[in-house]
């Protein structure tokens, strides 16, 4: 339900998020908060993944009634939008608008989003419906643009490269997720499961109708992991070349 209290338009959970409204002064027992709720949500999400997160079952972990979570969050949809922005927390401190080397400042930024990220995978998950909203995605968002305040890039160029690398963040820690969930079904080793899936490819593709995918087999490319970041230096560095070819033209 949208406060009509302080103006915003916004929930008022998420307007408890920013600072901008009080815990109601009637209602549940004190030792019942909206971080409480938020904090069994995410630790709900972590252990059994984001489905087994409901309203029922964050009130019993907190020993509670399920109507009186309702006191706090009005609705499912706005527990996930509080749960995402507290896995993703704050961004790292500093002020990169110091710093005139953009290209470093956002790789550093990027790579802090991974980790934040990859902390808690599930987050990844939970669809994206509406733009930035809550205060740590605010703030990562602020961060990512002040790396890029010293380019000649106009300021929607500016919001579209933060969402061509948020973008090639959140799918590339989606994938190893993905990958590594599937490993610990099967119980085998990212290894063995590339070395079968050549095995198979071999089986049954030819040079004739897939001539680049035997090239990449008979080189051996396909069954030989790499290191677990070499896909994502490789992605990253090559958006930031063209992001950097787009500043030298401009130049």
């Amino acid at each position: 339900m949208a406060s009509e209290e302080s103006g915003t338009g916004l929930p008022a959970s998420i307007e408890t998020a920013w600072g901008l409204r009080e815990r109601p002064s009637k209602g549940p027992r004190p030792g019942l908060t909206l971080a409480r709720i938020v904090d069994a949500a995410v630790g709900i999400a972590s252990t059994d993944g984001l489905g087994a997160v409901s309203m029922s079952r964050v009130a019993t972990e907190l020993g509670a009634s399920t109507m009186s979570l309702y006191r706090y969050v009005s609705a499912k949809d706005e527990l996930l939008t509080l749960m995402e922005d507290a896995a993703y927390g704050p961004p790292p401190p500093g002020d990169p608008a110091k710093d005139a080397d953009w290209r470093a400042g956002f790789g550093d930024w990027a790579w802090a989003l991974r980790t934040a990220l990859a902390r808690h995978p599930w987050v990844v998950s939970v669809p994206i419906d509406t733009p930035p909203s809550m205060p740590n995605s605010v703030a990562w968002m602020e961060r990512g643009l002040a790396c890029l305040r010293h380019t000649n890039l106009g300021e929607g160029e500016k919001i579209s490269v933060l969402m061509l690398v948020s973008g090639f963040v959140r799918n590339e820690v989606r994938m190893t997720f993905d990958i590594l969930a599937a490993n610990r079904r099967t119980g085998d080793s990212i290894e063995t499961s590339l070395a079968s899936w050549a095995r198979l490819l071999g089986k049954v593709t030819d040079a004739e109708r897939f001539p680049a995918v035997t090239a990449a087999l008979r080189a051996g490319e396909l069954e030989t992991p790499g290191g677990p970041d070499d896909e994502f230096v490789f992605g990253l560095e090559r958006i930031l070349d063209g992001v950097e070819a787009l500043i030298s033209a401009r130049s």
